[in-house]
Order: structure tokens, then C-alpha cells, then sequence
């Protein structure tokens, strides 16, 4: 009896043991390949609307606040007194996470997956789209909001940023 009182308590030891070095490394690798935040209030900060000119180009992106699990936003471009451009974008959480969809001039939407995400800060990718592939948004400490293309064109590195003030 007193041998399998030992044996069982060893086992129990054993097991203890094990998962105090098991279960930690376990954490620390889905940590370290966790998916960025799914849930949209991570980029509630884009909320509000923003303009910006440059070259006699008004520019203008409107973000509705985070609801129902998504923001809902429009830009618009005029120059001379016409509407040179639009895009209706989106960002919405899906079953893996966060995506913006771009739908630029009213066309089928175009989904980028949020890569990285900080205080204000966010990355959305899509490499097989061709251009761009990389969608970028920033809060700059001067409060002025900030996006940015990337991707290639042409087979070179290609980008386009704009940044806007919040309208009051």
C-alpha cells in the first residue's frame, strides 16, 4: 500500500510540475503569434471629421463612431468646385479580426486585414491587392490625422499620404 501511496503521489508531482513548465510556454507562443485586436473601439480615435487642401485639392474623410461592431466613413476630393473623387470605407470585425473595406468611386469593396495596431496607430494589409497593399492611419501628437498608401507600382515602391484637421 505505502509504494502505491508513493507512486500515485509522485505521478501527482510529476504533473504539477509539468504543467507549471508546460502551461507557460504554451501562453507565451499564442502571445507571441496572437491576431491584433478584433474588436473596433481599438480604432474609435479615427472618429470624427477631417479636412485637409493641398495643390487647390479639398479633401475631406468623415469616420462615423465604433457601433454595432463596425465605423462606417466617406471621403471626398473637390478641386475647382467639383467632386473629383470618393470612397465609401468601412471597418468591421469578421471571424478573423478587424478588416477595412475600401470601396473608391462606389465600386465593390476591396478588403484590407488590420496587421498592427497601437494607441493610434493602425495598419491594414492586403498583399495580393495590387495597389496599394498597405493602408495606413496615425494620430500625430498635433491632433492632425494621418493616412498612407503603400505598395508598388510599376514595379517600384509606391505611396500616397494625406493628413486632415479635425473640422470643429
Amino acid at each position: 500500500m505505502r509504494n502505491r501511496e508513493l507512486r500515485h503521489r509522485c505521478r501527482q508531482v510529476w504533473c504539477l510540475a509539468f504543467a507549471g513548465f508546460v502551461a507557460p510556454l504554451i501562453t507565451a507562443a499564442q502571445s507571441a503569434g496572437a491576431a491584433p485586436p478584433a474588436d473596433v473601439a481599438v480604432v474609435g480615435w479615427m472618429a470624427g471629421s477631417w479636412q485637409g487642401s493641398e495643390a487647390g485639392l479639398e479633401m475631406e474623410e468623415t469616420w462615423l463612431p465604433p457601433k454595432g461592431g463596425a465605423m462606417l466613413g466617406m471621403h471626398r476630393d473637390v478641386k475647382e468646385g467639383r467632386m473629383v473623387s470618393f470612397e465609401f470605407l468601412r471597418i468591421e470585425t469578421d471571424k478573423d479580426g478587424l478588416v477595412y473595406l475600401a470601396s473608391p468611386h462606389g465600386k465593390p469593396a476591396t478588403p484590407f486585414r488590420l496587421v498592427e495596431s497601437a494607441k493610434t496607430r493602425a495598419v491594414f494589409s492586403n498583399p495580393a491587392h495590387d495597389f496599394p497593399t498597405r493602408i495606413l492611419y496615425w494620430l500625430a501628437d498635433d491632433g492632425r490625422l494621418h493616412a498612407k498608401i503603400e505598395g508598388s507600382q510599376g514595379g517600384k515602391p509606391a505611396s500616397e499620404e494625406w493628413s486632415w484637421s479635425r473640422v470643429k
